[in-house]
């Protein structure tokens, strides 16, 4: 069992969306002051709105080693055997020993995550393991897409994107101004801090890591525009006046009029980050105009993508906002809004620096002003002296093109290996599983447990992330989704000799058991990320414990089931890929009468588990109907 990851391509597990519906995070909070928080949480006023709690959030905690290693060899119990369990339980007793090497290692940790300068001990150590350093594409296994409901009104695809841009603009004031109201977990503000990454920012691709750059949004108020590969820049703001949406419309027609297709620069922020590394530096050389470029590409405000391309499918419309042609794009952006010709839209993100939080709220923040028409879009006028929309152009040599080319032909390779199926399910949503008096998203992970069981005849480990955001520069934690319980209620469905009351009380423990997990990962007491903070704290050349070279901390690691939630009712999809080769990456959202899942794999069959999570939902409800409680009579 052990031995099956070894050939697997060397993966990043962490790099996932991030949000528990255990743990909702409110988008759309009301404005709260700190005399209805508890102790320890101030105010400063003089941060503005949005970063006012900020120094205030409590520090990420460090467990216990006796925590974690209780919690650690539980996780191990239903995923390996007895003999193997029995290995793990000596290493791990080893390295907790008073006086080890693992408590000497927590003395270090507990000394860093007390240092006042020190404001989060995971914080830079997990930016640079999880995503900069990460030499992979972050086209598939990075970026992530949500994929608009369409907009009945705007199916004129310039006037689709001004309506974006407008409603994008509008929540960029609020983020530039730092007035943006914080959200709140369990009604505690959480970290904002990561929203400064979300605008007139950018990835740049170095080694041995790359990293983040921020340009000053008071001296770039321009997007940029891409189509048929051609860049264009745009100013958003004209004379101290921000364009309107009729503005906007005209300048989006004006570039679908004078857009030619040429050699796709963009393809090169598709490839391993070293070889875009070493192509960025030939662009640069080549020419000064090239430098120019990648600056004003990289300082924009965000990227508007303007395909040709007109998806109609939910697959197709997943396969369009997840990695496109490979060409019409600049991956390393965190911000690109992608519109097809047929008026469809969605979102791509870049994760490096910000989770999946911050852009689902962006995203539903500027559909809810769209859809409830809460933004004037209506403004007819259109000034005279508007600049045209500026190309971007690079120059191209024979050794750049040669880069490009090859760009595309990696592109090509990696996407082709990948498998992407959609189960819209529409049988019921949140609002039945409340009646079963559930958490949505434990029941949603059992939906999922019990597929994979279905297809597999076992559990695997499996990662959910958990938001730790309510810490300050706080990111995710693991839930270790496989349980005791959970297990042997997958058992249970699969075995005729058990009764439905039986099983249904099984489940219960399950749900119960999900909960408990990602309530104290949410809390900063997972296994994942101390035992990781613990590990890189050994000294070069110091001898690795045999905690961390015992095969289940490998295999229980390693991701057969990535999930996470993100939901909307403005969404019709949402998505990412897996993160090792043996695996699915499952993204779901769950709204109020239906679920979606986005299946992503390596050639594992991803329709075929479509169909068992469709199979494992309406088996699920068919066990938990029975034990609803009869409508009372009206008198």
């Amino acid at each position: 069992m052990l031995s099956a990851i070894r050939s697997q391509r060397p993966t990043n597990t962490f790099r996932r969306v991030a949000i528990s519906s255990t743990h909702r995070i409110a988008m759309a909070p009301p404005k709260r002051n700190s005399s209805s928080l508890p102790a320890g949480y101030v105010e400063d006023k003089s941060k503005g709105a949005m970063l006012r709690f900020q120094d205030s959030l409590p520090r990420l905690p460090v467990p216990t080693l006796e925590e974690t290693a209780k919690r650690y060899l539980k996780s191990l119990h239903p995923i390996i055997s007895a003999s193997e369990l029995e290995k793990s339980t000596a290493a791990v007793t080893e390295f907790i020993k008073p006086g080890g090497v693992g408590s000497k290692l927590q003395q270090k940790l507990v000394a860093k995550a007390q240092d006042p300068k020190t404001k989060n001990w995971m914080y830079e150590w997990w930016n640079d393991a999880a995503y900069l350093s990460y030499r992979d594409p972050v086209v598939p296994y990075v970026s992530y897409f949500y994929s608009h409901r369409d907009d009945p009104k705007r199916r004129n695809p310039a006037k689709r994107a001004a309506a974006l841009t407008s409603a994008v603009l509008e929540f960029k004031k609020l983020v530039d101004s730092g007035s943006l109201e914080p959200e709140y977990m369990k009604k505690l503000p959480i970290c904002m801090d990561s929203y400064k990454w979300m605008f007139n920012a950018s990835r740049v691709a170095a080694k041995p890591a790359d990293y983040p750059i921020k340009f000053s949004h008071e001296e770039n108020k321009h997007i940029v525009v891409i189509r048929k590969n051609q860049f264009f820049k745009i100013p958003h703001e004209v004379a101290g006046k921000q364009l309107n949406a009729s503005e906007l419309e005209a300048q989006f027609n004006r570039v679908y009029q004078i857009a030619k297709r040429v050699s796709p620069v963009g393809a090169l922020t598709s490839e391993n980050r070293d070889v875009w590394t070493d192509a960025r530096e030939l662009l640069i050389s080549a020419s000064p105009k090239n430098k120019a470029a990648l600056e004003a590409i990289e300082s924009s405000s965000f990227v508007v993508c303007l395909d040709d391309a007109s998806p109609v499918t939910l697959e197709e419309r997943a396969h369009q906002y997840w990695h496109g042609d490979g060409a019409n794009r600049w991956y390393d952006k965190p911000l690109q809004f992608i519109v097809n010709d047929n008026g469809t839209s969605g979102f791509m993100g870049e994760h490096s620096m910000m989770d999946g939080t911050p852009t689902h709220r962006l995203n539903d923040y500027i559909n809810d002003l769209i859809f409830r028409n809460k933004i004037d879009l209506s403004d007819p006028s259109v000034r005279s002296d508007l600049p045209e929309p500026q190309p971007i152009n690079f120059d191209i040599t024979p050794e750049i093109q040669s880069e490009i080319d090859r760009a595309v032909t990696d592109f090509n390779n990696v996407i082709g290996q990948h498998q992407l199926a959609v189960q819209a399910y529409q049988a019921y949503g949140k609002g039945l599983i409340k009646q079963f008096k559930c958490s949505p998203d434990a029941y949603v992970q059992m939906i999922i447990q019990l597929a994979y069981f279905k297809m597999y005849g076992k559990n695997r480990p499996t990662y959910e992330s958990a938001a730790t955001r309510r810490f300050q520069l706080g990111r995710t934690e693991t839930c270790r989704s496989v349980s005791d319980e959970s297990v042997a209620w997958c058992k249970s469905m699969a075995d005729h000799s058990v009764d439905d009351k039986s099983r249904v009380d099984l489940f219960r423990n399950a749900i119960a058991a999900h909960i408990e997990y990602i309530s104290a990962a949410s809390d900063g007491k997972g296994v994942d990320r101390h035992l990781f903070g613990l590990k890189k704290l050994l000294e070069p050349g110091e001898e690795v414990p045999a905690i961390y070279k015992d095969p289940a901390y490998g295999y229980s690691s390693s991701w057969y089931l990535s999930t996470s939630q993100l939901s909307s009712e403005f969404f019709n999809g949402y998505g990412w890929s897996q993160v090792i080769d043996g695996g699915f990456g499952i993204a779901y959202m769950i709204n109020e009468n239906s679920i979606n899942f986005n299946v992503v794999s390596k050639g594992l069959g991803s329709e075929r588990m479509s169909y068992y999570l469709n199979e494992a939902a309406g088996e699920m409800r068919d066990l938990l109907v029975p034990t609803l409680e009869p409508p009372k009579a009206k008198l």
